[in-house]
């Protein structure tokens, strides 16, 4: 006893010092990130995302096979601590036994039935690496080549502890000593425990102490390996989850913050930080994220950009930022450079940079990356923080978006129009549109947001005048802005131009507010066919005292529907074809709003087809991200790719409800039309759908 005590401390106090270090290590590098503001608040709300996405496991549920096999190694892990406690308890007593617990049976059955599940779930793992090995190496021969053996080595350290756990305690129930007596409800060890028992009771001693010995021997080893390894996220991840964004991550972008403070870009101080031109000038959090990483590749492989060529990898992203984080630890803890210059956070492969511009300026901000990541890292908003850099401070960007600024400079639209033809879409319509010029008036229940597209572009002037018609016909009082709308400062923000932002967005407050009036925020309602206007309105002007009510126009509609002020009387043709919808991830993931445009649809008496990738997985139609202005050059264009999908439905009507997403699933299927590939398939809003089968006659496509 007094042997196995020994070496039992020395393993444990050498493991517990080699991995203490490192662990101080980490919390002062992560430290070391500029500050992040409103981590700690909500504290009920972040408790709750610790029983949903820690102990619930919810996001990785959604992965069906993985999922599971994640789902019991955790709670696997979670019960294997009782037996963690009883193997440093037997170094001191041979049969303890978990003191508030007892010895009661039911406890040994867990452990033996997680025990035996974490090793089912090794299974399944090294199974779906080997499935899945053939498409890593030849989409990702970097990533593949340098961690994979690594994840191997995980997967024989975690199957090591539990086969010297089941046969430490298989030799223990031959010795007398098992805290759990001869019941057989620790089934795994008492049937290992039958062909070992033929050795006798002094080999099973020693089988005994050998086995506990390995058993702390590779938990302390498996210790130290995980804090130096991506799988520090065993501890990380619910840090980070604790500390994400509220209520998620996705929706409002952060304002640019230097010290912990928001930038005044009227007048900045002379040390503020424009974005993030550093690894070092990233919040503390930001740190934390790229440490979280578990190298999964959820992200990735729901990433519209990789999906279709695209050198963006949201995963790879995250890891070079971890790397480069790790590489530049001795400056940011020691203040020394020696000697050499860091190199460029954003630059190309041959000035040594860490992210290539490609890969920074081919990022739609989707966020299906954030929606999928299950220990919530926001990419998104680290490689937004990157762009304001690399346009506020270098201005670098691509050329495209020059004309972009300067029509949202001159002219207040991202095409440069002239502000005088912003009603023209208003034009022969057979009910006169209101024009507020000054305060709305108290019967006016809803200011109507056009926005540029609808103001603009001949496409999305269709869902406009079809709103506004089904507004007229269900007695809505609502009125327009005209002329004196601008730009809600969407497109510049994504592209990282803060400053144009903060200009349009600081007019466009000042008008909305004197526009309302006196009325609370409550009252300040805001109706608009556009989902990138209706996140900027409604989640990110609250940043500068702008503070609305804001509804997407197939929510407002769907409840006319509802109330029965709207009454779709036209039934649909049994022998049409089917119509597919697609989610404007604006409206969808960055909003959660999935059901009234379905139910939208289904009131007009259409079949829905639904694509493979819909709802929270859908694939971006490739304009996100201020991604309208620029040219894909790289790949498969992403429009072609969500095209061709719903055309593999059979559907007749490929439905949205965003301006930028029908302009661009429409010059996908005019090049597939172009090609021989579809004949009769149009794209058409909901809103048009609906009005047709109000008005009982269709509509011009």
């Amino acid at each position: 006893m007094l042997v196995r005590l020994i070496i039992g401390l020395l393993i444990t106090a050498v493991g517990l010092a080699v991995a203490g270090r490192r662990v101080v290590w980490l919390i002062r590098l992560i430290s070391s990130g500029q500050p992040a503001n409103g981590r700690m608040d909500g504290i009920g709300t972040r408790l709750l995302a610790q029983v949903r996405e820690v102990f619930g496991q919810r996001k990785l549920l959604k992965w069906s096979i993985p999922g599971i096999a994640h789902f019991f190694t955790f709670w696997g892990f979670v019960f294997l601590l009782f037996t963690i406690l009883e193997a440093w308890g037997a170094l001191f007593e041979r049969d303890f036994a978990v003191w508030w617990i007892g010895r009661e049976p039911w406890l040994g059955f867990a452990e033996d039935f997680f025990a035996v599940a974490v090793l089912l779930a090794i299974v399944t793992f090294a199974v779906l690496r080997l499935r899945d090995s053939a498409a890593r190496k030849q989409r990702a021969s970097r990533f593949y080549g340098s961690h994979t053996g690594a994840a191997w080595l995980v997967l024989a350290m975690i199957s090591a502890v539990v086969l010297t756990l089941l046969l430490y305690r298989a030799a223990q129930v031959n010795t007398g000593y098992f805290p759990f007596g001869d019941s057989g409800w620790p089934f795994a060890s008492w049937l290992l425990a039958q062909p070992l028992a033929g050795l006798g009771t002094a080999v099973n001693g020693v089988l005994e102490t050998v086995f506990l010995l390995a058993n702390i021997a590779v938990i302390m080893g498996f210790l130290v390996f995980v804090v130096h390894s991506k799988h520090l996220h065993i501890f990380l991840a619910p840090l980070n989850v604790s500390t994400k964004r509220l209520p998620d991550a996705l929706g409002p972008l952060l304002p640019v913050e230097s010290g912990g403070k928001p930038v005044d870009f009227s007048d900045p101080g002379e040390d503020d930080l424009f974005g993030r031109g550093k690894v070092e000038d990233f919040t503390w959090k930001g740190m934390l994220d790229f440490a979280t990483c578990t190298e999964c590749g959820r992200c990735q492989s729901q990433c519209p950009a990789w999906n279709t060529g695209k050198p963006l990898s949201p995963k790879l992203v995250v890891m070079d930022l971890r790397d480069h984080l790790f590489s530049r630890a001795p400056y940011l803890l020691g203040g020394t450079e020696n000697g050499q210059e860091p190199p460029p956070l954003v630059g190309t492969a041959e000035a040594g940079g860490v992210i290539d511009p490609d890969v920074l300026w081919s990022c739609t901000t989707c966020g299906a990356c954030v929606e999928q990541c299950p220990v919530d890292i926001e990419h998104v908003d680290h490689i937004v923080d990157m762009r304001r850099y690399q346009v506020m401070i270098e201005s670098a960007f691509p050329t495209e978006l020059g004309a972009m600024f300067r029509g949202l400079e001159n002219k207040g639209n991202p095409w440069g129009q002239n502000n005088s033809e912003r009603l023209d879409w208003a034009r022969d319509l057979d009910f006169e549109v209101p024009v507020v010029d000054g305060q709305l008036g108290e019967d006016v229940e809803y200011l109507f947001w056009v926005g540029c597209a609808g103001a603009f572009d001949d496409e999305a002037k269709k869902t406009v005048r079809a709103t506004a018609e089904l507004l007229h016909i269900a007695g809505v009082d609502y009125a327009v802005l005209g002329t004196r709308e601008r730009c809600t400062g969407d497109p510049a923000r994504r592209s990282g131009n803060e400053f144009l932002f903060q200009l349009l967005a600081g007019e466009t407050v000042d008008l909305l507010n004197g526009t309302f009036g006196d009325r609370e925020p409550a009252r300040r309602k805001i109706v608009t066919t556009c989902p990138h206007c209706m996140n900027t309105l409604g989640r990110e002007y609250p940043q500068l005292d702008g503070n609305y009510e804001v509804v997407h126009h197939t929510q407002l509609l769907n409840r006319l529907v509802r109330a029965g002020k709207l009454t779709p009387i036209r039934p649909a043709d049994e022998s049409s074809q089917p119509i597919t919808f697609h989610d404007p991830c604006y409206l969808g993931r960055h909003n959660k709003v999935y059901a009234p445009p379905r139910e939208l649809a289904g009131a007009t008496g259409a079949t829905l087809q639904e694509m493979p990738r819909h709802a929270d997985r859908s694939l971006c139609c490739g304009a996100g991200g201020a991604r309208m202005w620029m040219e894909e050059r790289i790949g498969k264009r992403i429009n072609l790719e969500r095209v061709d999908e719903a055309l593999a439905t059979g559907a007749g009507t490929i439905a949205t409800a965003c301006p930028f997403c029908r302009v661009m699933l429409t010059d996908g299927l005019v090049q597939r039309q172009s090609e021989d590939l579809a004949k009769n398939t149009v794209v058409r809003d909901v809103s048009q759908l609906l009005l047709e089968a109000v008005r009982r006659e269709p509509l011009t496509p």
